[in-house]
């Protein structure tokens, strides 16, 4: 698939400036905004490739793009923009979009590159990966030609359905870490290779390539026995909870497979961040498409049509939490409290209501705290620390489940400790099972055993027996996985064709 896009002119190019000028008043901190213009196939193109014009070949990215195209067509859902966390910022707007729209969208961006840029999560992006992606995609595209499309394909599909087996500690490793490691691979490289095209190979690779020796007519990884002359250097430590590394260092792979993989790793961890962070993120955004349009950029001929805009943007589902809602509104919370002086050991002490109520120190910190947020808390820290009672209150927030007997959704309570910690729950590990790599060789068999740590919620079989299976095709040898089910430690062994309970 192939984009169309084109630089904003005219018009559009003047509210661009002028926005970015409200936007460096308010003390927003951002990289250069790029802004392109799309149409809605284009701009659907886009978002099933993660914002990227240049990714891997794959049936998942035609299949996104197919229900996208469906859902405008059929008025079911609209995009209204698109920014890629890059410097620069790639942002795209849609052509048919009105000029309010563009207004809005404009604000709501620059709220997005500030957030980039500034918060501690973000840190060691990759700025940039668009050429990153590129290049991943000319690689794959290369191995694709030599061994089948088919066949690469076949191994992508198993890798992706790993892509939430991540360690967020990894987000953190410090410019001394990785500057220790470069030198040590530099030193091995030395060491032990003298093929020039080396340079071309990912960090991952090269971290595979120090831990097999290979031989050179199939490009397989020689037998352990074949290697036990060969004096190796201590491998890396690899944090257990990042599964796809310790495949790559440890699962017996060929050279493409095992390229792949880190290719795959590398684009996890880049949109790891992103979805640490989208309750913040898009209330950030929203704060200040909000901010600058009301306070700065808006006519008073737009203020009904934008009214209307962000209304819709900030509707509640019945399904799920609104993401732009809930952080506008916390953003929002902590200005006021922060702005009055609620907070703190004699705030909290207090316990009647209408002094809680009306409580105003004149402490004017609402700005500096907000900024504060922005920069250190990821969406767990961010609901744990401000998700007050009171806000909660207000909010007019419960939880409901199905009622079978009824056929309907009902609500199941309006308590505040059980809504944040079913809130809470949601989000940490963004719903998904925590797995840990236990050994490499259970039972002294060569099989690999993974430990589900059980957070009161059992593990789905289905989704754990289609993944075992992917992560037993990649290991070439029985997995075995230990969880809870039902309040009884369990194990279960996958062979590659099929899952049953260890005996």
């Amino acid at each position: 698939m192939t984009t169309r896009s084109a630089p904003i002119t005219g018009e559009l190019l003047r509210l661009k400036e002028e926005i970015h000028q409200y936007a460096l008043d308010y003390g927003l901190d951002f990289y250069p905004v790029v802004f392109e213009i799309v149409d809605y196939d284009t701009i659907n193109i886009l978002a099933a490739q993660g914002g990227f014009p240049s990714r891997y070949p794959h049936w998942r990215f035609g299949m996104d793009y197919d229900q996208l195209s469906k859902s405008y067509a059929y008025g079911l859902q609209k995009i209204y923009e698109m920014v890629i966390n890059t410097d620069p910022c790639y942002a795209y707007l849609l052509k048919a979009n009105h000029l309010v729209d563009q207004k809005i969208v404009m604000a709501h961006v620059y709220g997005h590159a500030d957030f980039f840029k500034n918060n501690a999560w973000f840190k060691s992006t990759d700025r940039s990966m668009m050429d990153v992606m590129a290049n991943h995609g000319t690689k794959i595209r290369r191995y694709m030609e030599r061994y089948g499309q088919d066949k690469v394909e076949e191994f992508i599909d198993r890798v992706l359905s790993l892509e939430t087996l991540l360690d967020i500690n990894v987000l953190f490793e410090t410019a001394e870490v990785k500057h220790s490691r470069n030198n040590k691979e530099a030193e091995f490289k030395n060491q032990f290779f003298h093929d020039d095209d080396e340079d071309g190979r990912s960090n991952q690779l090269k971290s595979f390539m120090r831990s097999k020796l290979f031989n050179p007519e199939t490009e397989e990884p020689l037998p352990e026995r074949e290697e036990a002359s060969v004096v190796r250097p201590k491998r890396s430590y690899i944090s257990p909870r990042d599964i796809m590394m310790y495949l790559i260092e440890h699962a017996p792979l060929k050279e493409w497979q095992a390229d792949i993989l880190g290719i795959l790793r590398e684009e996890a961890y880049y949109f790891l961040p992103q979805r640490m962070t989208k309750i913040m993120n898009e209330g950030w955004a929203s704060y200040w498409h909000s901010t600058i349009m009301t306070q700065k950029a808006l006519k008073s001929s737009e203020i009904i049509e934008f009214a209307d805009k962000h209304a819709g943007v900030m509707a509640m589902s019945r399904q799920q939490i609104n993401p732009y809602k809930i952080g506008i509104e916390l953003f929002r919370d902590i200005e006021y409290r922060w702005d009055r002086g609620m907070f703190g050991k004699e705030f909290n002490d207090c316990t009647d209501m209408h002094t809680r109520e009306n409580w105003n120190t004149g402490a004017g910190l609402g700005k500096e705290k907000i900024f504060e947020v922005r920069r250190t808390h990821n969406d767990v820290t961010f609901i744990d620390e401000f998700f007050t009672r009171e806000f909660c209150e207000r909010m007019q927030l419960f939880t409901y489940k199905f009622n079978p007997r009824t056929s309907r959704h009902e609500i199941d309570t309006r308590d505040f400790e059980s809504i944040k910690s079913k809130l809470l729950l949601s989000l940490t590990n963004f719903g998904q099972p925590v797995i840990e790599v236990e050994s490499g060789n259970f039972g002294n068999r060569g099989e690999l055993h993974l430990v589900h740590h059980h957070q009161g919620v059992d593990l789905d079989i289905g989704f754990a027996t289609d993944t075992l299976r992917n992560i037993a095709g990649i290991w070439s040898r029985p997995v075995n996985l230990t969880t809870i089910q039902e309040g009884k430690e369990v194990t279960y062994i996958h062979d590659g064709k099929e899952m049953k309970p260890l005996k």
